[in-house]
């Protein structure tokens, strides 16, 4: 009997703390509430820096989709995931923290140098304009070739790596469908891939 009393107690003396926070918590709707939409990517922002960072053959459809497709994988992301490994290790590997948060901090960025320098935010700059404060972030990023999404510096460089792992951008590039990591069987194996257009 004192042990379910205790645990009553428990519960209950949690649930009455959970409301009172609850009711001395800032709402969550109010504009400067900030902690639950710390790593959402803005989509306008990041529809306004890929027009800077595709390729320009992209249409205006195309690019949208490329975006869409990068915020859907960025907020779906795993945290640390636990890695593949090969036979005849034992070893776990674990992959990198999410990085959305440093993203939106850098797309936040970039609105903020937009608007202190050009006194306009950085969606309604001409391409020009956009394209230099862009470079002028990624002008550092070191290495050579293009790093994985996960793997790279600024959020421009991921929003473009992202999609050049797409099938998409791999049709693209050779100007038939290849469609890599899809099944197609083997009826058409002989034949020549479709042309992309």
């Amino acid at each position: 009997m004192t042990q379910d009393r205790r645990s009553f107690l428990k519960a209950t003396g949690a649930v009455v703390s959970a409301a009172a926070v609850g009711a001395c918590a800032p709402d969550s709707d109010a504009p400067d509430s900030n902690a639950a939409n710390a790593g959402e990517l803005d989509g306008v922002l990041l529809a306004a820096l890929g027009q800077v960072v595709f390729p320009t053959e992209l249409g205006e459809v195309e690019q949208e989709q490329a975006v869409r497709e990068f915020q859907r994988w960025a907020t779906t992301y795993e945290a640390v995931p636990e890695l593949d490994h090969g036979y005849g290790t034992a070893e776990i590997r674990y992959g990198p923290a999410d990085p959305a948060p440093a993203w939106a901090a850098q797309l936040q960025g970039l609105e903020l140098e937009a608007t202190k320098r050009h006194g306009s935010g950085f969606a309604t700059l001409d391409f020009d304009t956009r394209s230099t404060l862009v470079r002028r972030h990624i002008s550092a990023d070191d290495g050579t070739g293009m790093p994985p999404p996960l793997h790279a510096r600024h959020v421009a460089v991921a929003l473009l790596s992202h999609w050049l792992s797409t099938p998409a951008a791999t049709d693209r590039c050779y100007g038939v469908l290849v469609t890599p990591r899809t099944c197609r069987g083997l009826d058409n194996v002989s034949n020549e891939p479709a042309d992309a257009s």
